[in-house]
């Protein structure tokens, strides 16, 4: 506690708090839907094609999210596509998809010499979060909340029976490309935070342990959103004391929480 009162007294502080906060939440929320449609890979697509474009934009001189946001919302309906029209080959799209942006953002920066401006997108750099970046976390967190929050009922019924929901009258297709939608957002929100490099642990991994932990959908959402929360504010203070980026700091104490509940729970 008195680490966290000593990162809060650094006016800086405060915006990483509240976005990075609002952001992990958000993430996990989705992460729950997403691992239970065995979609966990499209979150590291996405990451990747961020990557991507961001590495395009930067050799350009472009705004950076100019360019990312369109191609990751565009690249989130082209996978969500894929995964429902070749459902056995939708992982495989997702891979293929994600290694070739990844490529193509590597050679990009080594021509170009882009490499060194890419830093705080690649690793994440929640503390030099700027007014402009904690309204826009702000914002599309909010949005992500509420549609989520008011379209709970249908989410749910997509999530574990398509057909039920089909019969009531629920398009799942289009509730699934809502949720590609959202995931899109989470990520361009957390290539700020986390990077594009580890954006999908922090969607994946407090969904993964509130598994061991809950199983009705409500209280996995709950767990997921509380792992998440408890990973942000412990890696941000661990990110502090050994001087080691947000982001990595965030995933490695997801990654603790993670192996200690998995201790817990056969024990």
């Amino acid at each position: 506690m008195s680490e966290l009162l000593e990162i809060l007294s650094y006016p800086f502080a405060y915006r990483a708090l509240i976005a990075g906060s609002l952001i992990s939440v958000c993430a996990s929320v989705l992460g729950v839907i997403l691992v239970l449609k065995h979609y966990s890979l499209i979150g590291h697509g996405l990451s990747e094609i961020g990557f991507a474009s961001l590495s395009v934009s930067s050799a350009l001189g472009l705004p950076p999210m100019y360019v990312a946001a369109p191609s990751v919302f565009i690249a989130s309906f082209v996978i969500m596509f894929v995964s429902r029209k070749y459902r056995t080959a939708g992982d495989i799209a997702i891979a293929a998809a994600s290694s070739s942006a990844l490529a193509l953002g590597i050679a990009v920066s080594s021509l170009t010499g882009s490499a060194s401006n890419m830093g705080s997108y690649l690793f994440g750099s929640v503390l030099a979060m700027s007014e402009g970046d904690l309204w826009f976390s702000v914002v599309l967190s909010l949005a992500v909340m509420a549609t989520f929050i008011i379209f709970y009922n249908r989410l749910f019924l997509i999530t574990y029976n398509e057909d039920y929901a089909r019969s009531l009258g629920i398009n799942p297709a289009f509730w699934q490309f809502v949720i590609s939608i959202l995931t899109a957002l989470v990520v361009v929100m957390g290539m700020r935070m986390t990077g594009t490099l580890l954006i999908s642990g922090v969607v994946i991994l407090p969904a993964v342990t509130a598994k061991n932990l809950a199983s009705g959908f409500r209280s996995l959402v709950v767990v997921s959103g509380a792992v998440s929360f408890i990973a942000f504010i412990g890696g941000l203070i661990l990110s502090f004391i050994v001087n080691i980026p947000a982001g990595a700091g965030v995933i490695l104490m997801n990654s603790a929480i993670l192996i200690l509940v998995k201790v817990l729970v056969k024990s």
